[in-house]
C-alpha cells in the first residue's frame, strides 16, 4: 500500500468519518526525517476529510508520532508509526472510537475495563507486515478509550530500531506495561484483562456456573467450529461455542487464495467475517476460555466440558474443533529463545531481521514460502530440511532456487538452538548419513514443520491416533456417543480451511441427527 492514501481509501475513510460524533485532534510530534514528512502528509489528508478533525502540534520525545485525542478530554490513543498496511483498520477504529463512536464489545467486558483501578502505560512494538498485531493494538486502543487512566502507543519497530535493539525485541507484537515487559503475541481484551484483573477468572467461572445446558456445544472458534455453530443454530436448537479466541489458526494466516469464490482474503478478515456470521444466528459465544477436560454423558444424557477457569458447560451433543498450533522442534534452546530469535511467523517477525542472517527449519510448502519471503528482508536465508529432498510444490522450489541469497541444506537434522542467554546466536545441525556436526551462526530461526493438534486435554476421553489426532469416521463421529469432531485436530488428512468448514458442517449435521434420534435426558445418550 502506498504511504499516501489512494482515492478509494480516501472515499472509504471519509464515509467512516461521518460517524465521528465529538471533535478530535491529531497531535503530531515531528522531526525533519522522511518518515515524519510522510506522516505529516498523511495526517493532512485525514484532517481534510472531516470538519471535526483538526491538527495540533505536539512535543512528544518519540518522533515521528501522533496522538488521536478527543478535544477537551483525556481520551486519546497514540501511534509512533505511519499506520497503513495491516494497521490501517487500527487507525480507522481509533479515529472513530476517540471520536465518540461506541466501542463494540460486550457491556460486561466494557464495565470491567472502566472499573480498572490504577494507571497503565502500554507500549506495543509491531510491524506493518504483522497480521497478528492489529488485534492487540485495537484491544489496547479500545481499553484506553473506555478508561482514560489507560494509555497506549503503537510503535512501528522499523521506524524505531534503536528501541527495538535496546529492548532486544525479536517478535511482534511485544507489549510493555509501565516500562516492563508485559507479554508477547496476539491478545484480546479478555486476555489483557485476565492479567490486569486477578479476580477476573473467578468471576468468569461464577458467571458460567449457571448456564443452562446446550443442545449442541462447539469447542473451538476456527473455520470448523464456526461452520458447525452456523449449521447447528440454523436448526433452531440452543447452540453454544467456547474458545480461547475466535478464528483459531486462521488468525495467523496471511494470504488466502484457495477459498472457492473468494479470490483473495487474509486470515484476520476471514475470522472476523466468520464471527459476524456466527453472531448473526444468536450463538452463545464463550471466549477467553480454555477447555481442560471432557466428561462423558451420565444418566442425565449431558456431556460436560470442564474449563480451566473451573466452570463446566454441559450439552446434549458436542462438536470438538480445537484446531492445531505450530509444531515445535523440541531441541534444546528452542523454548529458552522463543520470541528472542526463535519464531514461528515469518510474516510477523521477518521485518525485525532486516539485513541479518536467518534460518528456516522445514522443507514443505510453509517452510519454502517462508524462505522466499525472508529472502527479500534478510541478508542470507538457510533452509534446513530433515529429509533428503524438499517436499514443497515444484513451483515454489523453482522460485526458491532462483534466489541468490538462499542456501538449501537437505538431510539436515537440527539438534540445538544456541544463544548468549539474552538472544539466539545460531543453531547446531547434524548431517544425516555422514553424522558430521555443524554450527550455523544466525540471528533468527523460523520453525515451519507443520501443526500439532490441540488435543492433550482429550486423552482418555476419546480415541486419539498415534499423532494425537481425534479419530473420526466419515460422519465426524468420535469414539464417544454424542461427541463429534472436525478440523485440523482430527484424522482428516487435508488440513485446509475449506475442508475444515465442510467437516464442521458435517459434524454439526451428524450431531443434530444424533439429537433427533435420542430422547431428551435419556440415559442411552451416554
Amino acid at each position: 500500500m502506498s504511504r499516501k492514501l489512494e482515492q478509494d481509501l480516501k472515499d472509504q475513510l471519509a464515509g467512516y468519518l461521518e460517524r465521528v460524533q465529538a471533535p478530535i485532534e491529531l497531535v503530531a510530534s515531528l522531526d525533519d526525517s522522511p518518515a515524519a514528512r510522510e506522516l505529516d502528509a498523511l495526517l493532512d489528508e485525514i484532517a481534510a476529510l472531516s470538519p471535526k478533525i483538526t491538527r495540533v502540534a505536539g512535543d512528544d520525545a518519540r518522533t515521528p508520532s501522533f496522538l488521536i485525542r478527543r478535544a477537551g478530554s483525556d481520551v486519546q490513543v497514540g501511534f509512533a508509526a505511519i499506520p497503513l498496511g495491516h494497521e490501517f483498520t487500527s487507525l480507522v477504529l481509533a479515529l472513530l472510537q476517540v471520536g465518540g463512536h461506541p466501542v463494540k464489545i460486550d457491556e460486561a467486558l466494557a464495565a470491567q475495563v472502566r472499573a480498572l483501578d490504577g494507571d497503565y502505560r502500554f507500549e506495543t512494538y509491531m510491524s506493518l507486515h504483522c497480521q497478528s498485531c492489529p488485534d492487540t493494538i485495537q484491544a489496547l486502543n479500545a481499553m484506553s478509550v473506555l478508561n482514560p487512566r489507560i494509555r497506549h502507543v503503537a510503535i512501528d519497530g522499523a521506524l524505531f530500531r534503536d528501541e527495538v535493539e535496546a529492548r532486544q525485541i525479536l517478535s511482534v507484537p511485544t507489549v510493555y506495561l509501565n516500562g516492563a515487559l508485559f507479554d508477547t503475541g496476539r491478545m484480546g481484551i479478555e486476555q489483557i484483562l485476565a492479567r490486569l484483573d486477578t479476580g477476573a477468572a473467578a468471576r468468569a467461572a461464577e458467571a458460567l456456573k449457571d448456564r443452562a445446558p446446550y443442545d449442541m456445544l462447539i469447542v473451538g472458534g476456527g473455520p470448523a467450529g464456526a461452520a458447525a455453530a452456523i449449521y447447528a443454530a440454523r436448526k433452531g436448537i440452543r447452540t453454544g461455542l467456547v474458545a480461547e479466541r475466535f478464528g483459531g489458526q486462521v488468525l495467523d494466516t496471511l494470504a488466502i487464495e484457495n477459498l472457492p469464490s473468494v479470490e483473495y482474503t487474509e486470515g484476520p478478515k476471514l475470522a472476523a467475517a466468520l464471527e459476524a456470521h456466527v453472531r448473526q444466528y444468536g450463538v452463545d459465544l464463550v471466549t477467553a476460555q480454555v477447555a481442560r477436560s471432557l466428561h462423558p454423558a451420565g444418566n442425565g444424557g449431558l456431556v460436560g466440558i470442564e474449563l480451566e477457569s473451573g466452570a463446566t458447560l454441559r450439552a446434549r451433543s458436542v462438536v470438538l474443533a480445537p484446531g492445531a498450533r505450530w509444531r515445535q522442534t523440541g531441541v534444546p534452546g528452542e523454548a529458552e529463545y522463543r520470541t528472542r530469535g526463535v519464531t514461528y511467523c515469518p510474516h510477523c517477525d521477518g521485518p525485525l531481521f532486516k539485513g541479518k542472517p536467518v534460518a528456516v527449519i522445514g522443507g514443505g510448502n510453509s517452510g519454502v514460502e517462508a524462505a522466499i519471503d525472508l529472502a527479500g528482508v534478510a541478508s542470507e536465508v538457510t533452509l534446513l530440511e530433515y529429509e533428503g529432498k524438499l517436499r514443497a510444490d515444484e513451483v515454489l522450489q523453482r522460485k526458491l532456487h532462483s534466489l541468490p541469497n538462499v542456501r538449501v541444506l537437505v538431510n539436515a537434522q537440527t539438534t540445538e538452538m544456541l544463544g548468549n542467554g539474552q538472544r539466539l546466536t545460531g543453531l547446531r545441525w547434524l548431517e544425516r548419513g555422514t553424522a558430521l556436526r555443524h554450527e550455523l551462526a544466525v540471528d533468527g530461526v523460523f520453525v515451519q514443520i507443520g501443526l500439532l493438534p490441540n488435543t492433550e486435554w482429550l486423552k482418555g476421553a476419546v480415541k486419539l491416533s498415534p499423532r494425537g489426532e481425534i479419530v473420526i469416521d466419515d460422519r465426524g463421529q468420535t469414539s464417544l456417543p454424542g461427541v463429534f469432531a472436525a478440523g485440523d485436530a482430527t484424522t482428516e488428512p487435508y488440513k485446509q480451511i475449506v475442508v475444515a468448514m465442510g467437516a464442521g458442517s458435517t459434524a454439526a449435521l451428524s450431531a443434530f441427527d444424533h439429537l433427533i434420534r435420542t430422547p431428551t435426558g435419556a440415559a442411552r445418550a451416554a
